[in-house]
C-alpha cells in the first residue's frame, strides 16, 4: 500500500469512528522521500564549515557536533569521528592563495576561528574551496570514500524595531471578555542563521547537492538570551530539512474530526 493510500485509509477509518458522535483528534504521518540518493555510501563525514558571525559561538564546531549527533540517531549511514576540517583561516581567498591548487591545505583545526562575516558576499571569496575536486577526493580516500558534508554557516546578531501585534484580554462594563489585537512599537534583538550545506562525493571529490537555509529569531530588547541558545533554537527548525536530504522523514501532525 502506498503512503498516500495509507494516509487516506487512516483518515477514512477515523471519519467512520467520528460518525458515531463526538469530536476526535487523530495523528497523521506523511512520509517525505529523501532529496539525495545515498545508497552508494555506507559512511558520512561531517568535515567542517567556513563559519562566521557572532564571536560568542564557534559556528563551525557547534554545527559539526550537532549534525554528527543527529546523523548518528536518525540516519543509517555510519558517522565518522574525526577532527573537523578548519576551512576558514587555513585558506586565503582565491587571489591570495599560494602554491597552486594541487593538494591545497585547508585542514588545520587550530585555524578554524570564527570571522566577522555579515552576509553571503563576504563568503564568496571562499567558494573555491568547495570546487577543489582533488582536495575533497584526497580527503575522501583517507576515510574510505564517504559522503562528505561541508559548507558555510553564518550566525550573526541582528537588531530591529517596529510594530508588533499581540493579543490582549479586555472586559466590557458587563464583565464580558473578549480578545483584541494590540499593536505596540518595540525594539528587538536576536540572531540570523544562514547555513549552506554542501554534499560531496568522497570517491570523486565532486559536489552532489547543496542547499541554503535562512532562519532568524528576535526577542524583546530587555530579554537576555545566550547566543548559543539562539543558535540551537534556530538549528532545531532546519534539522528536519537537513536530514531529509539523506533519508526519508515523516511529518507528524493532527487533524480534528467533527461529527
Amino acid at each position: 500500500m502506498s503512503a498516500r493510500a495509507a494516509t487516506i485509509t487512516s483518515v477514512v477509518a477515523a471519519l467512520a469512528v467520528a460518525s458515531c458522535g463526538g469530536l476526535y483528534e487523530i495523528s497523521i504521518e506523511t512520509p517525505i522521500r529523501p532529496k539525495l540518493d545515498v545508497s552508494a555510501f555506507q559512511r558520512v563525514l561531517v568535515a567542517g564549515f567556513v563559519a562566521g558571525g557572532s564571536q560568542d559561538v564557534d559556528a563551525n564546531q557547534e554545527t559539526v557536533r550537532l549534525l554528527r549527533s543527529q546523523l548518528r540517531s536518525k540516519s543509517q549511514l555510519r558517522v565518522i569521528d574525526a577532527d573537523s576540517v578548519g576551512l576558514l583561516a587555513a585558506s586565503a581567498p582565491e587571489p591570495e592563495r599560494t602554491g597552486g591548487s594541487d593538494n591545497a591545505v585547508f585542514d588545520d583545526p587550530a585555524l578554524a576561528d570564527t570571522t566577522e562575516f555579515r552576509d553571503e558576499e563576504d563568503l564568496e571569496p571562499y567558494e573555491h574551496i568547495f570546487a577543489d575536486v582533488e582536495y575533497w577526493k584526497k580527503l575522501g580516500e583517507e576515510h574510505q570514500g564517504p559522503l562528505i558534508v561541508t559548507g558555510t554557516v553564518l550566525f550573526t546578531p541582528r537588531q530591529a524595531s517596529g510594530y508588533v501585534q499581540r493579543e490582549e484580554e479586555v472586559y466590557d462594563a458587563f464583565g464580558r471578555r473578549r480578545v483584541v489585537p494590540i499593536r505596540t512599537y518595540q525594539e528587538r534583538k536576536g540572531f540570523v542563521l544562514r547555513p549552506k550545506f554542501i554534499f560531496i562525493d568522497g570517491r570523486t571529490g565532486t559536489t552532489l547537492y547543496s542547499e541554503s537555509f535562512h532562519e532568524e529569531v528576535l526577542y524583546p530588547a530587555n530579554q537576555t538570551t545566550p547566543a548559543l541558545s539562539s543558535y540551537f533554537e534556530l538549528m532545531e527548525r532546519l534539522i528536519p530539512s537537513f536530514l531529509n536530504t539523506l533519508s526519508s522523514q515523516k511529518i507528524r501532525g493532527t487533524r480534528i474530526l467533527l461529527k
